[in-house]
């Protein structure tokens, strides 16, 4: 039912908070002391949200109404209210800060969760104390600087290298809407010592191979949990893609696995050609797994397994981490099929090192989808020659 005046002048406060609601997500709380604040709630990337728009009757009825279409206008753009309104605070100044979180709430939605939050965060640590509150026109690149050698100094140097990028991106865009007219983080370029990125470690060895498998092949633990070792080399991709997999991505009679944008590092729908080997695997689980509706459940079993239950795994098969990790399965894959001739782009299209734009990502993906089927097969079979201690034969395409 929606709210009057009249049915809000006649609630009185009792001792536990009452709330109104007017629908649309917003309600009137009313507090055991008698104030009455507006809120509206939401969800925005899969978390829940609440925006309060003042109190009654300071704001009335019909404002508050306007404020909850307006809100609702934004989510339906994929703007986040809640930091539409933080932009707002200072928006009249132009600052920093401002602008940034102007440029965050339009390019977040287009991002995986994880990302956006790895940036907001980045940022409200490390440049908005600093120069948040500066006009973004007035920063000259010394500022920026001492932001930047103020991570370095902590030992964050992949940090730093990601700070400037992001602050780039912040300065360019208020370039575009017309608050700023130079980005100062270009002339920052070599003022940092270069990252020293880390590659996940992988064997490419295929000796080494074989007995990885016939390992995993003795595992004693839970059942999903062995199952996902075992099929993690016949997909490779990322642990975060193939433990948070459902049943519902999967055709197995068709063989494919449809992993929904929403999951993708590239927010694209990411194809998945299932071997035979890995229909098997799939369909040993699905009776022991499906009522949840995910393939590999936690001990919550409405919740996937933890991101370290593959690792915890391997660690308990002998493999360190210096060793092998559940990523490894990617750096294998990639360098063993690129050594024995499989076109480069079926092998980043399977890998997921996809294009950003969307419509060149479609195209690519219906290329180079037979190759990555007959490749796909054939790495199995790969695999299980290694797995039987069998002379190593290459799996090249056949001549054509």
């Amino acid at each position: 039912m929606k709210l009057t005046d009249t049915l809000i002048r006649k609630t009185k406060p009792s001792d536990a908070p009452i709330r109104l609601s007017d629908g649309g997500g917003m309600y009137l709380l009313l507090n055991p002391n008698g104030s009455r604040w507006w809120r509206f709630d939401y969800r925005f990337s899969g978390a829940r949200k609440t925006l309060s728009f003042g109190t009654y009757p300071d704001t009335s009825l019909k404002l508050a109404r306007e404020h909850r279409d307006n809100a609702r206008k934004s989510l339906a753009s994929g703007i986040d209210p809640s930091a539409k309104r933080q932009a707002e605070k200072v928006a009249g100044a132009d600052t920093f800060e401002s602008i940034a979180r102007e440029w965050f709430a339009k390019f977040a939605p287009g991002w995986a969760k994880g990302h956006s939050d790895k940036i907001l965060r980045r940022l409200e640590t490390n440049l908005f104390p600093w120069i948040g509150s500066k006009s973004i026109a007035s920063i000259e690149a010394p500022e920026l600087l001492a932001c930047l050698q103020r991570i370095e100094r902590r030992g964050a140097l992949d940090t730093a290298h990601r700070a400037h990028q992001n602050s780039g991106q912040i300065f360019r865009y208020a370039i575009a809407t017309g608050r700023a007219q130079r980005d100062p983080s270009g002339d920052l370029r070599g003022a940092l010592p270069p990252a020293r990125h880390s590659h996940y470690a992988t064997i490419t060895d295929p000796v080494r191979i074989g007995k990885l498998l016939r390992d995993i092949d003795g595992y004693r633990g839970g059942f999903a949990v062995g199952s996902a070792l075992r099929l993690a080399p016949l997909v490779f991709t990322r642990p975060g893609e193939l433990r948070k997999a459902t049943w519902s991505e999967f055709d197995l009679d068709n063989a494919e696995w449809r992993i929904p944008a929403e999951r993708m590092k590239a927010r694209v729908e990411h194809v998945v050609p299932l071997s035979k080997q890995a229909v098997a695997i799939l369909r040993e689980l699905q009776p022991y797994t499906e009522a949840t509706g995910l393939l590999f459940p936690g001990q919550d079993r409405r919740k996937p397994m933890s991101d370290n239950t593959a690792n915890k795994a391997l660690r308990s098969l002998g493999y360190r981490g210096s060793e092998f990790t559940s990523h490894g399965f990617r750096g294998m894959a990639s360098t063993l099929l690129n050594e024995q001739g499989w076109p480069r782009d079926a092998i980043e299209r399977q890998l997921a090192h996809g294009e950003r734009d969307k419509v060149r990502a479609a195209y690519n993906h219906a290329q180079h989808m037979p190759e990555r089927r007959k490749m796909m097969q054939a790495w199995a079979n790969y695999l299980d020659r290694l797995r039987v201690g069998a002379k190593v034969i290459p799996i090249k395409r056949a001549a054509k």
